[in-house]
Protein backbone atom coordinates (compact mmCIF):
# COMPACT_ATOMS: atom_id res chain seq x y z
CA UNK A 1 0.00 0.00 0.00
CA UNK A 2 1.17 3.26 -0.69
CA UNK A 3 1.47 6.59 0.80
CA UNK A 4 2.52 10.01 -0.30
CA UNK A 5 4.39 12.32 2.17
CA UNK A 6 5.37 15.99 1.41
CA UNK A 7 7.88 17.46 3.43
CA UNK A 8 8.37 21.31 3.64
CA UNK A 9 12.35 22.30 3.44
CA UNK A 10 14.81 23.34 3.40
CA UNK A 11 17.28 20.19 3.89
CA UNK A 12 17.93 18.24 6.22
CA UNK A 13 14.73 15.94 5.56
CA UNK A 14 16.20 13.70 8.32
CA UNK A 15 16.14 10.42 6.53
CA UNK A 16 19.12 8.08 4.45
CA UNK A 17 18.54 6.22 1.29
CA UNK A 18 19.56 3.03 0.33
CA UNK A 19 19.70 0.83 -2.97
CA UNK A 20 18.97 2.03 -6.56
CA UNK A 21 19.14 0.56 -9.99
CA UNK A 22 23.19 0.39 -9.59
CA UNK A 23 22.91 -1.35 -6.56
CA UNK A 24 20.07 -3.78 -8.27
CA UNK A 25 17.66 -3.29 -5.05
CA UNK A 26 14.83 -0.65 -4.47
CA UNK A 27 15.16 2.55 -3.04
CA UNK A 28 14.12 2.53 0.22
CA UNK A 29 14.85 4.55 3.75
CA UNK A 30 17.59 2.71 5.75
CA UNK A 31 17.67 5.52 8.73
CA UNK A 32 15.51 8.08 10.01
CA UNK A 33 16.46 10.73 12.38
CA UNK A 34 14.77 11.04 15.74
CA UNK A 35 12.35 13.87 15.57
CA UNK A 36 13.56 14.68 11.87
CA UNK A 37 11.23 15.87 9.41
CA UNK A 38 10.64 12.81 7.57
CA UNK A 39 9.92 10.63 11.14
CA UNK A 40 7.68 13.70 11.87
CA UNK A 41 5.53 12.79 9.02
CA UNK A 42 5.23 9.30 9.51
CA UNK A 43 8.00 7.57 7.15
CA UNK A 44 9.18 4.20 7.99
CA UNK A 45 12.42 2.72 8.37
CA UNK A 46 12.67 0.02 5.58
CA UNK A 47 9.94 1.92 3.46
CA UNK A 48 10.70 1.96 -0.08
CA UNK A 49 10.84 5.25 -2.19
CA UNK A 50 8.53 4.53 -5.61
CA UNK A 51 8.53 8.34 -6.33
CA UNK A 52 10.29 11.69 -5.99
CA UNK A 53 8.38 14.95 -6.66
CA UNK A 54 6.01 12.71 -8.85
CA UNK A 55 9.26 10.93 -11.01
CA UNK A 56 9.80 7.25 -10.58
CA UNK A 57 12.32 5.44 -8.96
CA UNK A 58 12.30 2.28 -10.72
CA UNK A 59 14.99 3.08 -13.34
CA UNK A 60 16.62 5.64 -10.88
CA UNK A 61 20.71 5.42 -9.37
CA UNK A 62 21.50 5.99 -6.06
CA UNK A 63 22.86 8.98 -7.02
CA UNK A 64 20.09 10.34 -9.33
CA UNK A 65 18.01 9.51 -6.59
CA UNK A 66 19.94 12.02 -4.00
CA UNK A 67 20.52 15.03 -6.76
CA UNK A 68 16.88 14.74 -6.94
CA UNK A 69 16.07 14.87 -3.70
CA UNK A 70 18.40 17.92 -3.57
CA UNK A 71 16.85 19.87 -6.34
CA UNK A 72 13.84 20.23 -4.64
CA UNK A 73 14.83 23.26 -2.44
CA UNK A 74 11.57 23.64 -0.46
CA UNK A 75 9.20 21.07 -0.56
CA UNK A 76 9.72 17.36 -0.69
CA UNK A 77 7.22 14.96 -2.37
CA UNK A 78 7.82 11.40 -1.61
CA UNK A 79 5.22 8.69 -2.62
CA UNK A 80 6.50 5.75 -0.54
CA UNK A 81 5.26 1.57 -0.11
CA UNK A 82 5.46 -0.22 3.41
Amino acid sequence: ESYKVMLNGPAPWGFRLQGGKDFSMPLSISRLTPGGKASQAGVGVGDWVLYIDGESTSSMTHIEAQNRIRACGDRLCLTLSR
